[in-house]
């Protein structure tokens, strides 16, 4: 402790008075200095008789007690905040923002709606040759309806011989909670899938509101919440950074249209669980991130629930979805920019198929072997094609049965052929 000079003067003096007079002539009495703090004491003595103008014990234990008064302070507030109890540290806790009370709150509420699961292929042991169920994969699904509907993406049960469902998410230990799952349909166009447990109390059974994909912005705050390598119920939380981007199906390479893009972190595991607005409602399935490296990068993907909607109802009803197809199978887009002509080149037209009833020509081989290239698509229902995925757009407005125009680039003519559309098989 460091003390200005006149302080130290003030203490050496007080010492020395205070040795000479007589006990009896010093009266203790307890006061409380200006900081608040008791405790301390003060003298009271007559004045000394050792001459005129000599300040007093008093006066000297005065001046000693106003010189240590910053530093009694600062001992007595160190001893109190040492001595704090759990109520008075409770007290001292930063409250809670309304934003983060909200996160707390629709986290509570809709974790019961998303489950974990685990993908199992039949494999047989090279010792024993006995066949054994082996986890080959896992992600996550989301409760659809209370009569134990769950979607999730097609990805996450593709190829399995047993598929199991944990309501409370995390790696299959036997619990109570834990169901075989049957696969009921997949909509492989656009990676969704839809699963049924059979549950003894369906009260278990907490689906999520359904949201409207149709009126998101970019900015607007979203909620994941899945099971990221096997840790249950983990929630990431970011903003829609994009909307209608197009990524391609991970089972046939098929565009997905509409898609919503979020900065929210999605990793290996989260797939099929749900992505949520803030109100708490489905608004997507997290299905897919854009990264070199495998892990997130700030760019995930998730199908809008318009298009769950839509395929989920008719995967419930018929087992499969049921769209309009041509029945043709095509050439790369590569093959045809070599031969410089835009479009798509018709490779096979399948038989009995709605373009080979149409007229439709796929490429082929003459009597002599050499190479007859097929019909080249260039417009569709009056649009212009140019490459596949322009194609798949326009038929996801067909409707089965519906009769379209469709123009072809035959040889150096060009023909326009009507086409009656028929359900995919």
């Amino acid at each position: 402790m460091q003390l200005a000079g006149s302080d130290r003067a003030v203490l050496q003096l007080a010492s020395k008075p205070l040795q000479l007079i007589h006990p009896r002539r010093l009266r203790p009495r307890s006061s409380q200095c200006s900081s608040g703090f008791s405790r301390v004491v003060t003298c009271s003595a007559v004045s000394r008789p050792d001459g005129p103008g000599r300040p007093t014990a008093a006066e000297l234990c005065q001046r000693a007690v106003h010189a240590l008064a910053p530093w009694l302070a600062a001992t007595a507030f160190v001893s109190q905040v040492l001595w704090l109890g759990p109520g008075d540290m409770a007290q001292a806790k930063h409250a809670l923002t309304a934003d983060e009370n909200n996160t707390i709150q629709l986290f509570k509420k809709s974790t019961p709606a998303v489950v974990y699961i685990t993908n199992l292929a039949s494999k047989r042991d090279q010792f024993t040759m006995d066949m054994q169920e082996i986890p080959q994969g896992a992600g996550s699904g989301t409760i659809w309806d209370t009569e134990g509907h769950i979607v999730t993406n097609y990805h996450v049960v593709k190829g399995a011989s047993e598929l199991m469902v944990s309501l409370t998410g995390g790696f299959m230990d036997g619990g109570p909670d834990e169901y075989k799952a049957k696969l009921i349909g997949f909509d492989a166009d656009k990676d969704v899938a839809v699963l049924k447990i059979d549950v003894p109390d369906a009260s278990v059974l907490q689906p999520l509101p359904q949201g409207d994909s149709a009126d998101l912005v970019v900015g607007q705050k979203v909620y994941a919440i899945g099971n990221p390598f096997g840790l249950d119920h983990s929630l990431t939380t970011g903003v829609i950074s994009g909307m209608q981007r197009e990524i391609s199906s991970g089972i046939n390479g098929r565009p997905i249209q509409g898609v919503v893009q979020i900065d929210a972190a999605i990793n290996p595991g989260n797939s099929g669980g749900p992505l949520l607005d803030s109100g708490g409602e489905l608004i997507g399935i997290n299905t897919a991130i854009y990264s070199p490296s495998g892990a997130n990068a700030g760019v995930g993907f998730a199908v809008p629930i318009d298009i769950l909607k839509s395929s989920v109802a008719q995967i419930i009803k018929f087992g499969k979805v049921v769209r309009p197809i041509l029945g043709i199978a095509f050439a790369p887009e590569a093959s045809v920019e070599q031969l410089g002509v835009q479009g798509i080149l018709v490779l096979d037209a399948r038989k009995d198929g709605p373009a080979n009833k149409a007229g439709v020509h796929g490429t082929s081989r003459d009597t002599n072997g050499r190479l007859v290239l097929g019909d080249v698509i260039t417009r569709f229902n009056g649009q212009v094609i140019k490459t596949a995925s322009d194609l798949y757009k326009q038929l996801d407005k067909c409707k089965v049965g519906d009769d379209v125009d469709m123009e072809v680039l035959r040889d150096t003519s060009k023909e326009t052929i009507t086409i009656h559309l028929e359900a995919s098989s």
